[in-house]
């Protein structure tokens, strides 16, 4: 199984580096355990509505260190419930990468998108070239490849099932 080239829509530009993500759906809210809750949340204090705007294929784009602080799960469970695929960030915070990326959560690191992208803008994810493409301006800008364990997370669908996939006795 390979990875699936992506297509969507920027339903977000992060402006900050250093992201906190625990602010998508509000420090108050990470103890929140009901998915549906916590979609309905997501970004509530940016801009009312948001998780009625988001359809299933849109990215989020970020700046540097993106995903900051700790790495709590319930903001990036909101959004994947709401149909996010992927986060293009100009980098992550290790822990938070590593968090996600063992979920099968691509985390896509590319130099410049933030400059590059406006809300609303639909961009392409190219894994063959390594490359991401905002159709409204036609430009491209190259992403940071994965290493051979994560991209063997993120095909498998997660670290467990990379694991189990690499355990299995060949025939």
């Amino acid at each position: 199984m390979s990875l699936a080239n992506l297509h969507g829509r920027a339903a977000w530009v992060f402006e900050e580096d250093d992201y906190d993500i625990d602010l998508i759906v509000g420090v108050r809210n990470i103890k929140i355990t009901d998915v549906k809750e916590l979609a309905a949340l997501a970004m509530a204090d940016y801009t009312p509505g948001f998780a009625a705007s988001v359809k299933p294929g849109d990215l989020l784009v970020g700046g540097h260190n993106f995903g900051y602080g700790h790495p709590h799960y319930p903001a990036m469970r909101a959004m994947r419930h709401l149909g996010i695929t992927a986060v293009i960030a100009e980098s992550f915070s290790p822990g938070f990468f590593r968090g996600e990326t063992s979920m099968g959560f691509p985390l896509i690191s590319c130099p410049g998108i933030r400059a590059a992208t406006q809300r609303g803008d639909e961009l392409t994810v190219d894994w063959r070239t390594n490359e991401v493409k905002n159709l409204r301006s036609g430009q491209t800008l190259a992403l940071q490849p994965f290493s051979d364990s994560e991209r063997g997370m993120l095909d498998a669908g997660g670290l467990i099932p990379y694991l189990k996939r690499r355990m299995a006795p060949t025939r």
